[in-house]
């Protein structure tokens, strides 16, 4: 498409750019709501997020928000992808409206960005957002000065109370393209910086001619009182941990009834269908396989949620971008950086997007450390094992110092994969060879009250994208898992019936017992058990049974496929279906020996195994994509494997 012909039809793109903390992506969600998905730009990973929305009866947007920049000289892979995409001449199937997103209480800097893409020619309106902070800031922005000076439309707004959007529509649905003023000329130096430094001067008059200030802001005083203790070396980090206790403490007590709500539901909706299916095939499967393995997960809905919850909370409040501050000094000590810290907290929710966050770091040593390092930080995946297994082995009503020992556990099992991250990559600091040097640069943003329709949508698409991803597998798994425990090789499940055919004829027989006798020794010689009794060797110094084993094999699709899989394994032959996954699990034997399967030291073992193993396809198919082949991605699961079977090893002998 000509830039020049530019021309508002019936359907345009919207292309919003701007600064990181700009508020691009608060405008992306007041314009789409939940008109939105994820994607990835083609050709490589990082995430895309698409919308649409109506501008007026006559024209439809799509809306694209693209990785934040600073300006159009890139240097992380996340500004690399916005370069590419603006300097893309091959973009003819929609006429393409620019729409830069700045920060107005802090024009020098964004303007920068602004200026770039209007001397580009392509048609572009400016939205300064945060006009709230300039009027606290005790400013005044003349915004028909600054549209001449700039020769581009100038929309004022507040994103987060969506203050200015009308307005916006409004413009974009009587945009008619002008060449605008030129800020650097073809003809000037073609020196990069004496070309920034140029367009830095411009940009001072021009801030000077528009921008009028009376003094410093509350808020910014505040703000700054805050950070003396937030970011304080000592007391900074004695909060973090703090505020990290109390999220753990949080998601146990608050998420305990719902949860329990849900496994009931469950239950209700089991013998419900048991009963009014025809008896048969379908029946069971239906029942024991893909309700038991969708229950499994389900039920840990209520945690994902309000940890994602917290996430959103402490991102939107300022607070993160402290934590990276923060922490630079001691990552830097492991071969990483303060933008190190946003994957691996954004590795507590999930390793994959979390790896792809490591494109904004821009020393290619320390991006690959820190991709390294993520998958051993905790994620959301791994909480349904978790909680599953704290619950066998710690009582709900045990305490330490009048708090639940359950979320203490918890929290210790995120700050163990987070030592664990550390301590890797000192070593693989090492290994890994590299003479680029590292710089960490951050703005800290002022401290605002969450936008809750932003935590709310977060919590929305991140807990649906977690149910329907992880949803599509363990369906996939439990249908195949409730074949293979269903039915086995030969006549051995026929002979298992006649075993017990004496003792189901006796009149004083207790037939659930023999019942469950049955439903035992047919899973033992299905092909599943078959399966699990070949691998049972290799991991019964862990306290494993070859249930677990399967367990293992199975969750390597996603690690959260270990709850449905011992739920189907578990659920398989109970006819009744009264008892939850846990209370069958605390009844488990070996079969050998009859002594109970998961004790204190097998429940320990096994959340150590699950903290440190990398049983996710979905993280090593994101690194082999970043890191441009296999070697890393297998080093890291030989890793994490060898790291998980032997320090399981190592606390199963010294708690049994």
């Amino acid at each position: 498409m000509d830039k020049k012909s530019f021309k508002v039809e019936d359907k345009l793109r919207l292309v919003l750019v701007g600064n990181p903390n700009s508020g691009k992506s608060t405008l992306f969600n007041s314009l789409t709501g939940l008109n939105q998905r994820i994607g990835n730009f083609p050709g490589v990973t990082v995430e895309k997020k698409i919308g649409s929305v109506r501008i007026n009866e006559k024209v439809e947007a799509e809306v694209i928000d693209l990785p934040g920049t600073y300006s159009l000289s890139p240097r992380s892979e996340d500004e690399r992808v916005t370069f590419d995409y603006l300097n893309d001449s091959a973009r003819t199937d929609l006429p393409e409206l620019i729409v830069v997103v700045a920060d107005a209480s802090n024009l020098k800097r964004n303007l920068l960005l602004a200026t770039q893409l209007i001397d580009s020619e392509q048609p572009t309106i400016l939205v300064l957002n945060m006009m709230d902070v300039v009027e606290r800031n005790k400013q005044n922005i003349d915004i028909e000065k600054l549209q001449k000076r700039l020769g581009i439309p100038v929309i004022p707004m507040n994103a987060r109370l969506g203050k200015g959007t009308k307005e916006l529509k409004s413009v974009i649905g009587n945009y008619q393209y002008s060449k605008a003023n030129k800020f650097i000329e073809d003809h000037e130096s073609k020196d990069a910086l004496e070309n920034t430094i140029n367009r830095f001067e411009k940009i001072k008059g021009i801030i000077a001619d528009t921008l009028t200030k009376s003094g410093e802001s509350r808020t910014a005083t505040v703000t700054r009182k805050i950070d003396s203790v937030f970011t304080h070396p000592i007391w900074g980090f004695s909060i973090f941990l703090f505020i990290l206790f109390l999220i753990f403490q949080a998601i146990f007590s608050w998420s305990s009834y719902p949860m329990e709500w849900i496994e009931g539901g469950f239950l209700v909706l089991g013998n419900w269908l048991a009963e009014t299916l025809p008896q048969g095939v379908l029946n069971d499967l239906l029942v024991d396989g893909v309700l038991a393995g969708l229950g499994g997960i389900i039920i840990f809905i209520p945690q994902i949620a309000m940890l994602f919850m917290f996430i959103a909370i402490l991102e939107d409040t300022g607070y993160l971008s402290r934590v990276s501050f923060l922490t630079d000094v001691l990552l830097k000590r492991f071969g990483l950086n303060g933008r190190s810290i946003i994957p691996l907290l954004g590795g507590a929710a999930c390793a994959v997007p979390a790896i792809m966050s490591a494109r904004t770091i821009a020393n290619k040593k320390e991006r690959l450390l820190t991709i390294f390092v993520t998958p051993l930080i905790s994620c959301s995946a791994r909480i349904p094992v978790y909680t599953l297994l704290i619950a066998l082995v710690i009582p709900a009503d045990k305490q330490f110092l009048s708090f639940n020992l359950q979320g203490i556990i918890m929290m210790g099992l995120y700050l163990l994969g987070f030592a664990a991250a550390m301590v890797t990559a000192f070593v693989m600091k090492y290994v890994v060879k590299s003479e680029e040097r590292s710089h960490f640069i951050m703005e800290l943003p002022i401290y605002r009250t969450p936008r809750w329709s932003n935590v709310a949508m977060t919590i929305l698409n991140k807990t649906k994208l977690f149910l329907f991803e992880a949803g599509k597998i363990i369906i996939a798994v439990s249908i195949v898992l409730w074949v293979l425990s269903s039915y086995g090789p030969g006549d051995e499940m026929a002979n298992v019936d006649a075993k017990y055919k004496t003792e189901l004829a006796d009149s004083n027989a207790d037939l659930t017992a023999v019942n469950e006798k049955i439903a035992t020794d047919k899973l033992e010689v299905s092909y599943a058990g078959h399966v699990g009794k070949f691998i049972e060797p290799a991991i019964r110094p862990l306290g494993f049974d070859w249930k677990i084993g399967i367990s293992i094999i199975t969750s390597f699709a996603a690690r959260e496929v270990f709850v449905g899989t011992m739920a189907t394994l578990y659920t398989v032959g109970d006819e009744e279906n009264t008892e939850g996954i846990k209370a069958k699990m605390q009844r488990a034997t070996f079969s050998d020996t009859g002594e109970k399967v998961y004790t204190r030291a097998t429940g320990y073992s096994l959340l150590i195994f699950y903290a440190f193993a990398l049983q996710c396809m979905a993280t090593v198919a994101i690194v082999v994509k970043e890191t441009g082949g296999w070697k890393w991605p297998i080093i890291q699961l030989v890793y994490m494997g060898a790291l998980a079977y032997f320090s399981s090893l190592l606390i199963y002998q010294i708690f049994s």
